[in-house]
């Protein structure tokens, strides 16, 4: 095994001079499946294409960008695992100090806008190359956008990086197909079949399969507008809808001079056994040796030993991307190929014995929600798990259990622990109850992480989570099993601040359940609106894109401080925080109820619930 090429010299010990495809990063060069840049560099060299790896290049200048003269076949283009904005600053705008995805964690190595950037560099230095982008910031803004850092509307990212084309979500099939199209001699401007692709055409010509979208001058125009924003609530649906693999249509939304930028449906997901085979290839499971003085990539230490199980999520929490990037169709590896992974693990020289998380977007979905979706794809007008679990569902962890078991078994293996979350309303609903004595008793350390997100139950409804009463029944539940068990082991919910729908008065709730539990959260995490999920909708619009319902946002600073401070409210700095913010809004109703339903706590913060 070998890192793919980093300079010219590695290229020729290679075999090759010129490279197929340069793949370009804003992340360090971490040779992991848990790294998409990673997947897509080994699929390519599986299918004997030759690729140089740019990583985290110098985009002052196009000097980089020439490192390895002109790719054969084309720039290969993303901003690395996080949307180059969402690293670089935080809910409230400040801009973050460090960065995980670069060289000891040092911040400034990627420039804003990332894929924007890179894609007009390449194109500068090499006019007539194909460019292609893709990635998690591609895939989330592949269409006319809300910009939370602007604060406005933004077009296709395809038409201000200037690229060629746009790969959409989990991209290993989509790529290849690319690839065999330029490679047979086809110019890249006229591969506009492939699925999972975006593509920018004059003039379009609408059929029974095809969706035209709100056009972009009209989103402009209704921005302008005071109050609610249905055109692009309109848009969002048309897209959320039409993400489905099986039912989805061909979308098109046009732009100023009869442009288009047509996005065809989504790539089918890979089946397992495609699936294994990805995972199969040869990383070198860690980060580029040339990192190792400069203290090497932080982001390596929360993957290097653990497992991805499964892709794909049918929970559809409002507030999550992967909708929008992976889909709601559930993949999973083979049992055996995660066991060849695991064991790879222990040969490791690092490995302690502890395997730190076998799972994915959610830990305990191992297959698709019913047998219908694999036919007939996912409902377009219905949850699978809001406002309740769908009857259809099939709930088993049957499989997981076995491949948590077999795991424990193996010689060199300590623990195995579940850290990617999982979704308790299925651990409820499924009839055996295995599943949750078998998490207490092996595969938690201490607390077990869970995301119940808030309390009220609008705001719930509009996050699309279940109600409060199914996390108190499965808090009851893992109380119980962990009391039998004699372990002292406690639950640490996830919360969300100022998410849309939530008030002042929900916040408020939420501060005096916290209370009555007796649990003082560590951390909050308030609502960022990032591109691709129905939550960033809800807070541009107004709206429940879904619904057509409104919904309540808090814009301010002032007010997202204060919904964050209630959270914290039994912290006497956060308390002050918070009661002058209520003085300030004119909400000392509000101060009476809490300091008279709160008095007498400490403030000292609690293990777990």
């Amino acid at each position: 095994m070998a890192f793919l090429p980093v300079t010219v010299e590695e290229c020729i010990e290679r075999g090759f001079e010129q490279p197929d495809f340069v793949l370009i990063t804003g992340d360090g060069y971490v040779d992991h499946p848990s790294f998409g840049m990673a997947i897509i560099g080994r699929v390519l060299e599986s299918h004997g294409y030759k690729v140089a790896v740019l990583s985290q290049p110098d985009w002052r200048s196009t000097e980089d960008f020439r490192r390895f003269g002109r790719p054969r076949l084309g720039f290969l283009i993303n901003s690395g695992n996080v949307d180059s904005m969402v690293n670089h600053y935080s809910v409230f705008k400040r801009r973050r100090k460090t960065d995980d995805y670069s060289p000891g964690g040092q911040a400034g190595k990627r420039p804003d806008r990332a894929v924007i950037v890179y894609s007009n560099r390449a194109r500068e230095a090499y006019k007539d190359c194909p460019v292609i982008i893709g990635g998690i910031e591609a895939s989330l803004r592949r269409l006319a956008h809300y910009d939370y850092w602007e604060d406005g509307i933004r077009r296709s990212i395809l038409l201000d990086a200037k690229a060629d084309l746009l790969i959409y979500g989990m991209g290993e099939r989509t790529v290849i197909e690319v690839a065999e199209a330029l490679d047979s001699g086809i110019d890249i401007k006229d591969i506009s079949w492939i699925r999972g692709t975006c593509y920018k055409r004059t003039g379009w010509d609408p059929d029974e399969y095809s969706e035209r979208l709100p056009d972009f001058q009209s989103l402009l125009e209704e921005e302008k507008m005071p109050g609610l924003k249905p055109l692009y609530a309109e848009s969002f649906a048309l897209q959320y809808r039409n993400m489905d693999s099986v039912q989805g249509k061909t979308l098109a939304e046009e732009y100023p001079s009869n442009l288009f930028v047509v996005q065809n449906p989504p790539q089918f997901p890979l089946e397992q056994l495609e699936l294994d085979r990805v995972y199969q290839l040869p990383y070198e499971g860690t980060y580029h040796p040339s990192y190792e003085e400069m203290g090497g990539i932080p982001a390596i230490r929360e993957v290097q030993f653990s497992l991805v199980s499964n892709r794909g999520c049918f929970g559809g929490c409002s507030f999550c991307a992967i909708t929008y990037h992976q889909g709601r169709e559930v993949r999973s590896k083979s049992k055996e190929v995660i066991l060849e992974e695991a064991q790879a693990l222990i040969r490791h020289p690092d490995f302690k014995g502890y395997i730190h998380d076998v799972g994915g977007p959610t830990a305990n979905f191992r297959h698709p929600a019913c047998r219908k979706q694999l036919e007939s794809g996912v409902c377009r007008n219905k949850d699978c798990m809001t406002p309740q679990i769908c009857s259809q569902m099939e709930v088993d962890h049957t499989e997981y259990l076995d491949i948590l078991r077999s795991l424990r078994n193996l010689e060199g293996v300590k623990k195995v622990f579940i850290r990617s979350g999982i979704r308790y309303d299925y651990v409820l609903a499924d009839p055996r109850d295995e599943f949750l004595w078998e998490l207490c008793r092996h595969h938690v350390s201490g607390t077990l992480k869970v995301a119940p997100e808030h309390v009220s139950d609008r705001v719930l409804r509009l996050m699309r989570k279940p109600g409060k009463e199914v996390f108190e029944e499965f808090s009851r539940r893992y109380e119980e099993v962990n009391r039998r068990l004699g372990k002292k082991q406690y639950l640490i919910p996830y919360l969300i601040s100022s998410h849309p729908g939530s008030t002042v008065e929900d916040g408020v709730e939420l501060a005096l359940y916290l209370r009555k539990m007796g649990f003082v959260p560590d951390q909050v995490q308030d609502f960022y609106p990032t591109p691709g999920t129905l939550s960033t909708c809800m807070y541009y619009t107004g709206l429940d894109p879904l619904t057509g319902e409104k919904v309540y946002v808090a814009r301010s600073q002032e007010e997202k401080q204060l919904q964050r401070a209630l959270l914290h409210f039994n912290k006497p700095e956060s308390r002050q925080t918070a009661i002058r913010l209520l003085k300030k809004m004119k909400r000392e109703d509000l101060i009476h109820e809490l300091t008279e339903k709160t008095s007498g706590n400490t403030g000292k913060k609690q293990k777990g619930i």
